[in-house]
């Protein structure tokens, strides 16, 4: 195996979301669909679930592809402790901007760049927290019907509308909030000798 050729670049997802991240910072890379059990065990921790999920995501994949980095990634909300899955439907997203109106919401991403390679992986979750403003019924029955983000943790895309939800944004990653933190992936990538800001 030729050491000269650098490692395909593997997203562990067909999120077209985190597809669209990491575009961003590179498109010499591969999407397959990882196989995991995204049940949360007894008392999980989001944190903990979301890398647990992650690290999943990305070795589901190890044998698929030999020589390769692989992410995985999984973001968890979490609403005075209790996790906030994608809601799927209008009513469940309903229900979960009314509960978090006025409240500050956490999501945790977890981050895995795996070296199919090697074996080894890096690992973390990155977190980011919003203040939601009071919301009426009527404001998020119409951003429901406006961008039905039923397919998204917290019911909202912060890319698009959903910003007018906030109050109040905390964090050291934005693009975490999306779903896939790319400052700590950088720092993952260059790691393994990848520096994107000079990958053709």
């Amino acid at each position: 195996m030729p050491s000269s050729n650098p490692p395909q670049i593997v997203l562990a997802s067909t999120s077209p979301y985190r597809k669209v991240l990491l575009s961003t910072l590179t498109s010499s890379f591969v999407c397959t669909s990882p196989s995991a059990d995204e049940t949360a065990q007894p008392d999980e921790a989001a944190d903990a679930l979301a890398q647990r999920l992650a690290r999943a995501k990305a070795e589901s994949l190890i044998n698929h592809h030999p020589y390769s980095l692989i992410i995985g990634s999984d973001q968890v909300a979490s609403l005075n402790g209790h996790c906030l899955g994608k809601p799927g439907n209008y009513d469940n997203a309903f229900t979960q901007l009314s509960m978090s109106s006025g409240q500050i919401v956490s999501f945790f991403t977890g981050i895995c760049l795996l070296n199919s390679q090697s074996g080894k992986y890096q690992l973390d979750v990155v977190q980011f927290d919003v203040r939601f403003r009071q919301l009426t019924k009527e404001q998020i029955h119409h951003y429901l019907l406006r961008e039905q983000p039923y397919d998204c943790a917290g019911s909202f895309k912060s890319e698009g509308l959903g910003i007018a939800l906030f109050e109040e944004m905390r964090g050291s990653d934005p693009s975490s909030l999306i779903g896939l933190p790319l400052i700590r992936l950088t720092h993952m990538l260059m790691n393994e000798g990848i520096d994107i800001l000079t990958l053709e």
